[in-house]
């Protein structure tokens, strides 16, 4: 599909569901006050059917697609069968690797995952004889789908790949453990009141760029420029983001922000984060600093997707960028990450925020955004955050219209078996049925994360399925049969 014709049909979806002129407002129940986004009256035009978008993530779904390729037009026909008409498969995991082909980087080797089967983790190999990525286009276009290269950005590597051919051994994946010379580009760490690069930290499996490092970006755009060349419908980056609080605070990153203040920081790094922060929270005391290092990484972030939208586009226009969030916007500063409207009024609403917070709002550079509505099973519906039809309004709220698609909805790896946190059977099979009810009328379609999950849980994949035809089935009622 063309992106203008994208385009024109999901602002009219934007604009039946809920996306009422917002002059200002009381408070709510997520303290929201001072609206200041305005957008066009409803059109009374008939709203096209919103689409459904599963995730396909790499490693836990690589024992069926490294093994038998036949698995992923098996599990595209399952996913059709249940009502989904986008998928996103995964193409750039943690390891920093890729399943498409690239002169910047190398093809995935391996991972390690759990079985579906339970038992221990394996490790499963891709022979790098067939193209991962082209597979999916090929055998989804066949049954009418549309497919989305999942992007994971930020990360370089994980430390534990998996065992080498079946041994004890931990096997180090990714671009930071191979090269020697992309050493810095690895962030650096508040460790016990100094930075510390990631990659002299074992404990951190994962490890994460520094985003503000211009050779990362211009590393991550080349790739981004290499996936666009694919027959791809859509790009969604995932991670495009800090990895938390605690990064990233090398020198390159101190010279940038003192550049930025126009001020030399004394103490670096204890003069940024106040007293009590944690990786995932700032504490209260806030430093003279603090929100202004908050704002800081935001532009890094916006100006990094400028960045990432224009290599995208140059090779090929029509193709839909867009991006993966956690929903959570009130604690989602600490990722350095402002996906809101730039007329979303920051400042009014979040302690944490500056002035000019809302400055690097990126809503308006991405043609579509997948929320996580990551709430449990039992906050289906509800209006604010941590509830999955809340974080699905909420969101759509502080975008606005300047993304024309905004899609919501559950991870769904929720057990009634073998978790610390139990539900019945019949609460998480319920839940899965009605978030699409309760995420799909909040925003602009519905999302699902994972497919492994569905594989895991059989009896999940009827659940979606009985929860996608609802939706159809309420959609015909109201404007014909489709």
């Amino acid at each position: 599909m063309k992106l203008s014709t994208f385009l024109n049909i999901n602002l009219a979806t934007a604009m039946v569901v809920g996306l009422m002129s917002l002059h200002s407002c009381s408070s709510d129940d997520d303290g929201l006050k001072h609206w200041e986004i305005k957008d066009d009256e409803p059109t009374s035009e008939p709203a096209p059917l919103k689409p459904r978008y599963i995730w396909v993530d790499a490693s836990s779904n690589s024992q069926d697609f490294f093994t038998d390729k036949s698995t992923i037009a098996r599990d595209l026909a399952l996913a059709k069968d249940a009502g989904f008409t986008d998928i996103v498969v995964d193409v750039r995991s943690t390891t920093g690797d890729l399943l498409y082909k690239s002169s910047y980087c190398q093809l995935v080797e391996s991972y390690n995952a759990w079985p579906i089967g339970g038992g221990s983790r394996k490790t499963f190999y891709f022979d790098g004889s067939w193209d991962y990525l082209q597979e999916f286009i090929d055998q989804g276009h066949k049954l009418g789908l549309k497919i989305h290269a999942g992007f994971n950005t930020m990360t370089g590597g994980v430390a534990n790949g998996g065992p080498i051919d079946g041994s004890a051994s931990i096997n180090p994946a990714g671009p930071l453990f191979r090269d020697a010379d992309k050493r810095e580009w690895a962030t650096y760490r508040y460790n016990n009141g100094k930075p510390t690069n990631v990659l002299d930290m074992p404990a951190e499996n994962e490890k994460f760029f520094n985003p503000a490092n211009p050779e990362v970006q211009e590393y991550l755009c080349n790739l981004l420029k290499d996936l666009a060349k694919y027959d791809i419908d859509g790009i969604v980056l995932d991670r495009g983001r800090y990895n938390d609080l605690y990064s990233d605070f090398s020198d390159l990153s101190r010279k940038q922000f003192e550049e930025y203040i126009g001020s030399k920081v004394a103490n670096w790094p204890t003069d940024i984060l106040p007293e009590g922060s944690t990786n995932a929270v700032l504490g209260s005391n806030y430093t003279q600093y603090t929100k202004l290092w908050l704002e800081y990484r935001a532009k890094v972030i916006y100006e990094f997707m400028e960045k990432a939208r224009e290599a995208v586009k140059s090779v090929n226009p029509d193709i839909i960028f867009g991006v993966y969030v956690g929903a959570w916007y009130n604690s989602y500063y600490n990722t350095g990450v402002n996906w809101a409207s730039k007329r979303y009024n920051a400042v009014a609403n979040h302690k944490w925020a500056t002035a000019r917070f809302s400055e690097y709002g990126y809503a308006a550079l991405m043609d579509q955004i997948l929320l996580g509505a990551y709430a449990n099973p039992t906050a289906v519906n509800g209006t604010g955050e941590w509830s999955m039809q809340g974080f699905c309004s909420q969101g759509k709220l502080k975008i606005g219209n300047d993304c024309p698609l905004v899609v919501g909805g559950p991870d769904v790896d929720w057990r009634w078996t073998g978790s610390s946190v139990k539900y019945s059977k019949s609460e998480i099979l319920d839940a899965i049925q009605n978030s699409v009810d309760a995420c799909i009328n909040a925003c602009d379609g519905y999302f699902l994360f994972d497919m492994i999950h569905l594989k895991i849980d059989p009896e999940k994949w009827k659940a979606i399925s009985d929860g996608n035809n609802n939706y159809v089935a309420d959609w015909n009622k109201k404007y014909g049969e489709k």
